[in-house]
């Protein structure tokens, strides 16, 4: 059985990576990745409005990996409608660098499962493989770390986004009427979710690292024994 140390130090990692599970599950799912504002260039061009006017034809735009929505103003009131990447948006998208950021999040996901196993299995027993043990756990949770932030899922998705002109894209598909322009694109919390499930990781390293620390065991004096002298063997 581990020392109870270990077994508080492992079981802080177990709920860390618990963290990290969620937080990558719900940035997966949710549709808060992107958010931004477009301007209905049609709508402007016809009634040829000017700067104070402009107002009037802008609306907003959101979206995830798998679905989102957009509300466009052209001059007949705001319109809401639903974006659904699967099956035909993607094919407009470049398809490749968006199976890859989804790819490799599943892959993230898949080895913060791996290390939350492997840290309730050091909570409750000594493991006597080191790849079980402590460097189990850094490789794992350093390739979680990286398949979302290291060169691979993020990258891939700011690429598609800056430079492919992702948002343009979602925002004109099958507007057949009208052209919407992109005012303003950022990240938004579905994104940076992801992120923080990074900093889950950075902390489980240390949690493992301050396992290794060996607590001062505390001494216990043992009862002194009774000297018997010359005096008290007379009697």
């Amino acid at each position: 059985m581990p020392s109870p140390w270990k077994r508080v130090t492992f079981s802080a990692a177990s709920v860390l990576c618990t963290g990290s599970v969620v937080l990558l599950v719900v940035a997966l799912s949710t549709e808060r990745w992107v958010t931004g504002r477009i301007l209905c260039q049609t709508g402007v061009d016809i009634v040829n409005a000017s700067h104070p006017e402009l107002d009037q034809f802008v609306g907003d735009i959101y979206y995830g990996l798998f679905q989102g929505g957009k509300t466009k103003k052209c001059g007949l009131g705001s319109r809401r409608s639903k974006i659904y990447i699967f099956p035909n948006l993607v094919q407009t998208l470049n398809g490749g660098l968006h199976m890859m950021v989804i790819l490799f999040l599943l892959v993230a996901i898949g080895f913060a499962l791996v290390s939350l196993s492997f840290s309730i299995y050091n909570a409750r027993k000594v493991p006597y493989q080191s790849i079980k043990g402590h460097k189990g756990l850094y490789l794992w949770n350093l390739i979680a770390g990286i398949s979302f932030f290291g060169a691979l899922g993020v990258l891939c998705f700011l690429s598609a986004m800056r430079h492919h002109g992702l948002t343009e894209r979602v925002a004109n598909y099958k507007e057949n009427l009208f052209s919407l322009v992109i005012l303003d694109d950022s990240l938004d919390w579905s994104f940076w979710l992801g992120v923080g499930s990074v900093g889950t990781h950075i902390a489980v390293c240390g949690v493992v690292a301050m396992s290794r620390v060996k607590l001062p065991k505390p001494e216990i004096k043992k009862p002194e024994e009774p000297t018997v002298s010359a005096v008290d063997l007379l009697y």
